[in-house]
């Protein structure tokens, strides 16, 4: 059975998406730890990220990156943390976390968010995205 990012991503589960192309997308947590914490996900289902081939993982890291600079625009963190668990779901994922303190980092934070709320700052992401020359999609 394809993991709830596959579905997300072929369009068979509501996701909000902050990015999408042909390798990657990053989208909204439904649990977020903080404000604007977004997953950043392969396209093709890898369960393991070691086991993630370079070329994507490279592409994975570049979309991360584009991504922290819409965050640290938005949210105006110190940092913006990068985790891999993977213990959640069987596909790999990058959370990528605005933080002020490592505290901001425990998934013990996390609260369901309401759709809407996930909306809005997926919005917020992709317009600096684009204020920063990003296309929200490639």
């Amino acid at each position: 059975m394809a993991s709830i990012f596959t579905q997300i991503i072929r369009g068979d589960l509501p996701g909000h998406f902050v990015w999408r192309d042909d390798v990657a997308v990053a989208i909204m947590t439904i649990a977020p730890i903080q404000p604007g914490h977004c997953l950043v996900i392969p396209v093709e289902e890898i369960d393991h990220w070691d086991d993630v081939p370079e070329d994507i993982n490279a592409h994975l890291m570049s979309v991360a990156q584009k991504v922290a600079k819409a965050q640290k625009k938005v949210y105006q963190p110190k940092r913006v943390g990068v985790m891999v668990a993977g213990l959640e779901v069987p596909h790999t994922h990058y959370h990528l976390v605005p933080a002020n303190a490592i505290a901001d980092l425990d998934f013990a934070l996390q609260k369901p968010a309401e759709s809407d709320a996930l909306a809005a700052e997926a919005a917020r992401l992709r317009a600096a995205l684009a204020e920063l020359g990003y296309a929200a999609s490639e």
